[in-house]
């Protein structure tokens, strides 16, 4: 099972986004039947079946094995995944965007766009169906800027930026990338 599977095909996203083919795909998190997972769903082996056959046609689900019951074969399946990821190029742009500037959250969206398909290549192209262990680094804080000070912040981390692409940007070694969002921070619900 790979960790993620990186969907751009739009028959791929078509077969998937039915509720009750990601109720089946839920219960396919390990190995099961036809006839556990209707247990489970409340719904016959048949109708599960139907799904999974849907799922198995767009690569989301497979086969893994199967097991005699009382003298009938019985398939039994798994997701392919454990996380699927839409691209959002199945969609694509709908009308024109206005002009984003790098203060805007429309540029944080494309920013972050670029970094889910950049990991989804390099997980394709491991081969080996999970993450690769490639040296990478995530960072998380918060920090608190008052209104008046949001064009010195954004100087000093430019500057702080340009600093290290300077420092690093030359030929040698391995080359990385780097991305910078910063947006505001989601309200904290009250328990």
């Amino acid at each position: 099972m790979r960790d993620v599977l990186y969907l751009d095909q739009f028959e791929q996203a078509e077969v998937l986004l039915k509720p009750q083919r990601v109720e089946v795909l839920r219960q396919l998190d390990a190995p099961r039947s036809c006839t556990e997972v209707g247990a489970r769903l409340g719904q016959t082996p048949q109708w599960v079946y139907y799904h999974v056959q849907r799922l198995v046609d767009a690569g989301l689900v497979a086969r893994v094995s199967e097991r005699s019951v009382r003298g009938i074969k019985e398939g039994v399946y798994q997701a392919s995944a454990r996380s699927f990821r839409l691209s959002p190029k199945l969609v694509g742009p709908i009308g024109l965007r206005a002009k984003q500037d790098e203060l805007s959250l429309g540029f944080v969206l494309d920013l972050m766009e670029e970094v889910l398909t950049d990991i989804a290549v390099l997980e394709q192209t491991s081969g080996t169906g999970v993450l690769p262990e490639l040296p990478s680094l995530g960072v998380s804080g918060q920090i608190r800027v008052p209104p008046e000070r949001r064009q010195d912040f954004l100087a000093e981390l430019r500057a702080t930026l340009q600093d290290l692409f300077a420092r690093y940007g030359g030929a040698q070694g391995d080359a990385f990338k780097l991305a910078v969002a910063c947006y505001p921070q989601l309200p904290k619900e009250a328990p």
